[in-house]
C-alpha cells in the first residue's frame, strides 16, 4: 500500500439532545466530541439528523433553483475537491490538515462487498442494499467504471455497517491483518461519535494515483435519510473526490449538510474526474488547462445548465 487518502465526514452537531444527563452534558463539554453511552447513541444521531431538517438542510433536490452553477465556479470546485485532501496521515494516526494531491482515481472495475453488523436488523440490511444497489448503477453511468456489489468473490472495496461496539472489535480484527495501516486501523477504533461516516482508500503500489482498494464505514445507528446520505457521499469521495469546499454548492462535498444525495453539480463532478483526457497522477498546473473545456462537457452530459457569470 504505497499512498492512503482518507476522509472523515462530520455533521456539525449545534446543541447537546435534552435526552443526556447533566453529569453527560459536563464531561461532553470538556471534549470536542460528545461522550454518550452506546445505548443512547441511535437517540443521538436521530436528533441530530432532526434538528437538521428543521434547518431546511438535508435537502434531496438534485437541481434547486436557488444554486445557479457557472463554469468557473464548476472548474473551481473541481480543483479544490479533487486535488485537496483533508486528513494526512501523522505517525500512525489520522489528522486534519488540508494538504494538496495530485488527481487520483479508479481503473479498474470496483467489486463492493457489504459487512452489516450483529446489531442491524434484517429489514434495515436490505434496506441499505436497494440504496446501495440503486446509487452503484447511476455512479457506473456518471463515471463508466464497472461497479457492482458482489456476495462471492474477492471484493476490492468494503461497505462496513456497524454499530459503535462492533466497530472497535472490526478495528481490532483489522489491526491483526495487513489489509490496512495502523492508522486507518486507529481511525476504526477511535472514530469519535460526530463523525458520521468515512471513507479510506489506498493506491497502487507503483501506479501513483490509481486507488485500487477502499473502505466505508458507516455508523449503523444512523436513521435511514442518513445512512443513505452516507451511502451517496461517501461512496462518490472515494472514487477520487477526496475533499469538501464550503463554496460548492449545491452539493453533497461541503460540510454544511444543505444537500443529502448526489446534485447534478456533484454529477458532473464526477464526469469530469473520469473524462479521459485526464490522467491519475496529474497535478493541478497539468490539470487546470484542460478543466474549463472539460466541465463545460461534462456539465452538459450531467444535465446541468451553467449561469452565466456576474457581467457577462
Amino acid at each position: 500500500m504505497m499512498q492512503t487518502t482518507v476522509r472523515r465526514s462530520a455533521a456539525r452537531v449545534f446543541r447537546l439532545p435534552a435526552f443526556l444527563s447533566a453529569a453527560s452534558i459536563a464531561l461532553a463539554a470538556c471534549t470536542t466530541s460528545p461522550e454518550i453511552p452506546d445505548d443512547q447513541i441511535a437517540d443521538y444521531y436521530a436528533f441530530i439528523e432532526s434538528d437538521l431538517r428543521a434547518q431546511g438542510l438535508m435537502r434531496q433536490e438534485r437541481l434547486p433553483n436557488d444554486a445557479p452553477v457557472t463554469l468557473a465556479a464548476l472548474v473551481r470546485n473541481f480543483e479544490e475537491i479533487a486535488l485537496y485532501d483533508e486528513l494526512a496521515v501523522q505517525g500512525n494516526r489520522l489528522v486534519e490538515r488540508r494538504t494538496r494531491s495530485n488527481l487520483s482515481r479508479w481503473e479498474q472495475p470496483i467489486r463492493i462487498g457489504v459487512i452489516f453488523g450483529q446489531s442491524v436488523p434484517v429489514e434495515q440490511a436490505r434496506q441499505d442494499i436497494r440504496s446501495l444497489n440503486a446509487f452503484v448503477k447511476d455512479l457506473g453511468r456518471y463515471t463508466g467504471l464497472p461497479i457492482s456489489v458482489v456476495e462471492e468473490g474477492k471484493p476490492n472495496f468494503l461497505l462496513l455497517f456497524l454499530n459503535r461496539a462492533e466497530q472497535r472489535d472490526f478495528g481490532t480484527l483489522l489491526g491483526q491483518t495487513n489489509i490496512a495501516s495502523p492508522a486507518i486501523v486507529d481511525s476504526f477504533v477511535n472514530s469519535p461519535i460526530d463523525s458520521l461516516c468515512a471513507f479510506y482508500t489506498a493506491e497502487q503500489v507503483g501506479r501513483p494515483g490509481v486507488i485500487n482498494s477502499g473502505v466505508i464505514l458507516i455508523k449503523a445507528e444512523h436513521g435511514e435519510l442518513m445512512r443513505r446520505s452516507c451511502i451517496h457521499e461517501e461512496l462518490t469521495q472515494a472514487l477520487g473526490l477526496p475533499n469538501d469546499s464550503f463554496d460548492a454548492r449545491p452539493s453533497i462535498f461541503n460540510d454544511d449538510e444543505e444537500f443529502a444525495f448526489l446534485t447534478r453539480h456533484d454529477e458532473a463532478l464526477l464526469r469530469m474526474l473520469y473524462d479521459k483526457r485526464l490522467k491519475p497522477g496529474m497535478s493541478a498546473e497539468e490539470v487546470r488547462p484542460l478543466l474549463p473545456a472539460i466541465a463545460r462537457d461534462a456539465a452538459s452530459r450531467a444535465g446541468l445548465p451553467l449561469a452565466r457569470e456576474v457581467g457577462g
